[in-house]
């Protein structure tokens, strides 16, 4: 499902200001009724927020596009959430280099 609705974004969505969205994971209930969609976007215009809400406005469109591709007979209703952990590892590892550079710079 993850890859088929990152192939279908893709294809479909053609809005410039959302940049090029990833899609980091796909957790869907057991029963099949939702399916939070964890992405990312780069070189986007909008905010995570903006992002997060133009993509739901498309989330019945896309639902639609994946049942007809996947064959399902319940397709989960889709929930966008901006995924930080990229941005989140990203500051952790600045942190640490920086932690790495004054421990280097420090005299003994």
């Amino acid at each position: 499902m993850q890859r088929a609705l990152a192939e279908l974004i893709r294809e479909e969505v053609k809005d410039p200001a959302l940049g090029m969205v990833t899609i980091q994971e796909v957790r869907v209930v057991r029963d099949l009724s939702q399916a939070k969609v964890f992405f990312t976007a780069m070189a986007s215009t909008l905010s995570h927020k903006a992002s997060a809400e133009h993509l739901n406005q498309l989330a019945g469109h896309l639902r639609w596009q994946l049942g007809q591709q996947m064959k399902l007979r319940t397709v989960p209703k889709l929930q966008f959430v901006y995924d930080n952990s990229v941005e989140q590892g990203e500051h952790l590892s600045t942190l640490i280099e920086q932690a790495v550079t004054e421990k280097h710079s420090e005299p003994d």
